[in-house]
C-alpha cells in the first residue's frame, strides 16, 4: 500500500513539471481521435468548415493588400509578398496531431500572426534582463530621435506592446496617420489630430507595431530573425524553412553593420513567411507554458502575462488576442491566440491541452470552429 502510495505521488509530481508530455521531433506523431477519447463526428465538423469556408481575400496577396490598404495616403507595398495558397490547418492534443487538412509544408505569408512572434522577442528581451521593466520608457533605451518629443518620450515598452502609445512620426517612409485612417476627414485632420495619452486608447497600427520592431533591434543588437531562430525556432525544432522579412528601405547601421528592421505584419509586404508545421511548434510552446522538454525557452510569467487584458483594449494583450470577453460565443474565455490577415490564428486552449493552426479560414467561421473542437474533447 505505501508503495503505491509513493508511485502515485511521483507520478503526480513528473506530472505537473511536465515529465511525460509528448513533444515532437522531427517527425510529429499522429494518435487516432478515439485514442484521445475525442468525439470523431464533431472533430470532423470543426475540420470539415476549416477547409470548406475560404478566406475571400485574392489568392495573388499583392492584389488583396492593394484591396484592403489602398485608400492609405501614398500606400504602397515596400516588402515581399507570396501568392497563397488554400485553406490548411491543424489540430493538436496533448501535444498530438489528430486532425490536419491542407498543404502543411507550404510556406506563407501569416499577416499580423507575426506580431505575437514580435511579442516573443520582447518577452526574450525581457527574461534576459535586456529591458529592465516594460513600465521603462522606450526612448531610455532608443535615444537616436525615434521617441524624441513630449508625447513619444511618456511612451512605454507595455504600451508599444498593447498599441496603446499613439506613437507619432514617420518610420521608413511611412507616417502613423496613415496606417488605417478614420473613414471621415482628410489628410489635414488626420495629421493635425489631437494625439491620446499613451496607454489609454487602443489602435491598430502596423506603423507603430514596426517602431516596436525596430527598437528591439536597438535592444538586442543583432537581427529579431536571428535572435527568434536562436532563441525559439531551432530548439523547438522547425523547419529552416521559414523567413521574417522586412522592407527593400528598412535597413538601418546597427554598430557598423547593415541590418534589416523587421515588419510586425503584411499590410505593406514582408513579415514572416513560414509553413502550417513550424506555426503549431511556435503555439505548442505556448501551450507548454513556454517549456521544450526539459528547457524553459521563455519565461512562465512571460506566458501569461500575454494573456492579460491591457486597460486600452480587454480583447488584447501583448501582441495577442483573448477571449475573455467571449468575442467568440460559446467558447472558453481563457482562450488565447495570435491572429493575421486572411484567416491565420494560431490558438492557445491550455484547459483542454489543445493547439488548433488554421490558415486562411472565412474569419467568421473560427467560432464555430472553435465550439465544435472543445466539445469534441469534452
Amino acid at each position: 500500500m505505501k508503495i503505491v502510495f509513493i508511485f502515485t505521488c511521483v507520478f503526480l509530481f513528473c506530472s505537473n513539471i511536465g515529465f511525460g508530455q509528448y513533444y515532437p521531433d522531427q517527425d510529429w506523431e499522429r494518435k487516432s481521435p478515439q485514442s484521445l477519447q475525442i468525439n470523431e463526428v464533431l472533430l470532423d465538423s470543426a475540420v470539415s468548415i476549416a477547409s470548406q469556408y475560404e478566406n475571400a481575400v485574392d489568392r495573388d496577396l499583392r492584389i488583396a493588400i492593394l484591396e484592403a490598404f489602398s485608400r492609405e495616403p501614398d500606400f504602397e507595398i515596400l516588402g515581399e509578398t507570396k501568392e497563397r495558397s488554400g485553406p490548411a490547418g491543424l489540430v493538436i492534443k496533448d501535444g498530438y496531431i489528430v486532425a490536419e487538412w491542407g498543404d502543411i509544408e507550404r510556406v506563407d505569408m501569416t499577416f499580423s500572426v507575426a506580431k505575437s512572434y514580435l511579442s516573443t522577442v520582447a518577452g526574450l528581451a525581457l527574461d534576459r534582463q535586456l529591458i529592465h521593466s516594460l513600465n521603462d520608457k522606450a526612448h531610455e533605451y532608443v535615444w537616436d530621435g525615434t521617441f524624441d518629443g513630449l508625447h513619444n518620450q511618456k511612451i512605454t515598452w507595455e504600451h508599444l506592446l498593447t498599441q496603446s502609445s499613439d506613437w507619432s512620426g514617420q518610420q521608413f517612409g511611412l507616417f502613423d496617420w496613415a496606417d488605417r485612417p478614420p473613414g471621415e476627414g482628410s489628410i489635414d485632420d488626420w495629421r493635425a489630430r489631437p494625439l491620446y495619452e499613451p496607454g489609454t486608447h487602443y489602435k491598430y497600427n502596423d506603423v507603430r507595431v514596426n517602431v516596436l520592431a525596430y527598437a528591439l533591434l536597438q535592444v538586442w543588437r543583432k537581427t529579431l530573425p536571428q535572435v527568434l531562430k536562436e532563441e525559439i525556432m531551432d530548439p523547438i525544432g522547425a523547419s529552416t524553412t521559414w523567413r521574417w522579412l522586412g522592407y527593400r528601405n528598412s535597413y538601418v547601421n546597427v554598430d557598423g553593420l547593415q541590418m534589416q528592421s523587421v515588419s510586425g505584419g503584411g499590410h505593406f509586404g514582408g513579415g514572416i513567411f513560414i509553413n502550417t508545421l513550424d506555426h503549431a511548434r511556435f503555439g505548442l510552446l505556448f501551450l507548454r507554458q513556454g517549456k521544450w522538454e526539459d528547457k524553459q525557452l521563455i519565461s512562465e510569467n512571460w506566458v501569461e502575462s500575454i494573456q492579460n487584458s491591457s486597460r486600452a483594449n480587454p480583447d488584447y494583450g501583448y501582441l495577442w488576442w483573448n477571449n475573455s470577453q467571449e468575442s467568440w460565443e460559446g467558447v472558453s474565455k481563457t482562450v488565447y491566440y495570435a491572429a493575421g490577415f486572411g484567416g491565420n490564428y494560431i490558438i492557445v486552449d491550455e484547459a483542454n491541452d489543445m493547439l488548433v493552426v488554421t490558415r486562411w479560414i472565412d474569419n467568421s467561421k473560427i467560432d464555430d470552429v472553435m465550439r465544435l473542437l472543445q466539445k469534441a474533447v469534452e
